[in-house]
């Protein structure tokens, strides 16, 4: 079994996790608390759940099933940022950084799904 806090990318993503909820959701109105900012939160601990349920798990192939998984909500929340900027939720300087994080967990997790498909991504 593998050990998540051992992966950069689960670090970079539990961080990311604690700046959503600590800096980021607090500044929507509270019209959008059951909304937008409980989509935002979710798509972002799925980043870091799916890396430790995938740790969990005996073989490579469902381990980098997990972390596909994990793109998919970074995606998700990548969109999230957008959205939240488009709407005036969030200023722009906060959208760069958060835009420029989601990226690197991102292209973290294409490169771990990688190495463990043997360079494939298919």
């Amino acid at each position: 079994m593998r050990d998540y806090k051992k992966y950069d990318v689960w670090v970079k993503s539990h961080d990311l996790v604690l700046i959503v909820y600590k800096e980021i959701a607090p500044l929507f109105p509270k019209s959008e608390q059951f909304e937008l900012t409980s989509q935002m939160k979710r798509a972002a601990y799925s980043i870091p759940f799916n890396i430790v349920e995938g740790c969990g798990r005996n073989s490579d192939k469902d381990f980098a099933h997990f972390l596909d998984m994990s793109l998919g909500s970074a995606n998700e929340l990548e969109y999230c940022f957008l959205l939240s900027k488009d709407l005036s939720f969030i200023d722009i300087e906060q959208y760069n950084l958060l835009f420029e994080k989601v990226n690197e967990i991102k292209a973290k997790l294409i490169n771990l799904i990688k190495s463990i498909r043997g360079g494939s991504t298919n």
